[in-house]
């Protein structure tokens, strides 16, 4: 009876650990598994997620900002060559061969004449007009080239000179300038005609319309604004910074004004580049160009509505 009471206590322990066992086991196969995600060791917190994200992501490529450089003196060389190649340095080489033409001819140098402003479309004074006109503002591209190349140094037209800071100022250093240096103009031309070294100037042929003064008068103005613009204030700005001595860059500047006059003969080109001197100098000491274009409009607004009037009236003035 001990025996088997010792047995059937045995047997009931073990029976009793083998169901616990098989409890625990059907618990542990039944519970549904913690995912990486759902462990809270595995859980990180926001910061320290977008900074794994960061690192994970490749850098953003930086764009590298653009440095504008001064240009080299050889482009800046370059510079001035372009410039003068589209505009007045291509009329300076065009009147030396107009010039060499007239010396070889067979009639003498006074015998011969030279339109400075003539009709576009003869018989026909409405489409005369629209061609001056078109013709006016296609002169003055080359100068919004050199505001242009003025913008991307940083610069503009007031570094030259050229805007309406000063106007009583500068209207009245022109107006004087105009007297002085028109009167002496007009004189160096009689005298060099009269010596037969100077083309007969005839200073407009336009037809008798009502439009015939004011186009003279935007002629004038349009000379003006190109010479001034780019032979006095781009030209010796820009000789400035290659270093040439002011009195040789006023030198070459007047040289180059007086090779596109050099058409209308040896005393256009004397009196022009005298007056380029002139104007370098005043440019050097105002440090504007504005007053030399007021100077310059009104010299050649009044040799052509005068020439207009006169010709053919007073017997100082070739006849054309």
């Amino acid at each position: 009876m001990t025996m088997t009471d010792e047995t059937s206590t045995t047997s009931r322990e073990g029976m009793a650990a083998a169901a616990r066992a098989g409890i625990a086991s059907h618990a542990e196969a039944t519970a549904p598994r913690a995912t990486a995600a759902s462990r809270p060791e595995a859980t990180a917190p926001p910061a320290a997620t977008a900074a794994g994200a960061a690192a994970t992501e490749p850098p953003a490529a930086v764009t590298p900002q653009a440095t504008v450089r001064p240009p080299t003196p050889a482009l800046q060389r370059w510079e001035i060559v372009t410039v003068l190649a589209v505009s007045l340095g291509a009329s300076g080489v065009y009147a030396l061969v107009q010039y060499i033409g007239s010396l070889t001819a067979h009639e003498a140098l006074s015998k011969q004449q030279v339109i400075v402003h003539g009709t576009l479309a003869p018989g026909r004074p409405l489409l005369d007009l629209f061609l001056q006109l078109t013709n006016i503002a296609l002169a003055l591209a080359p100068v919004l080239l050199v505001f242009y190349l003025l913008a991307r140094a940083g610069e503009g037209p007031s570094s030259i000179g050229l805007d309406a800071s000063q106007p009583g100022r500068d209207l009245g250093r022109g107006a004087v300038l105009a007297a002085v240096i028109g009167g002496s103009g007009l004189g160096l031309y009689l005298i060099a005609y009269h010596l037969g070294v100077e083309l007969n100037v005839v200073a407009e042929n336009l037809p008798d319309v009502w439009w015939r003064i004011p186009i003279l008068i935007l002629s004038a103005a349009q000379n003006a604004i190109l010479e001034e613009v780019i032979v006095v204030g781009y030209l010796l700005s820009r000789l400035d910074r290659l270093g040439v001595k002011p009195a040789k860059a006023i030198a070459i500047s007047a040289v180059i004004r007086g090779s596109y006059h050099l058409y209308q003969g040896v005393g256009a080109f004397i009196g022009n580049a005298t007056m380029g001197a002139i104007f370098g100098v005043l440019y050097r000491r105002w440090g504007r160009v504005t007053p030399l274009i007021v100077a310059h409009t009104l010299i050649d607004s009044v040799a052509f509505v005068g020439y207009a009037v006169l010709a053919g009236h007073v017997s100082w003035l070739p006849a054309p």
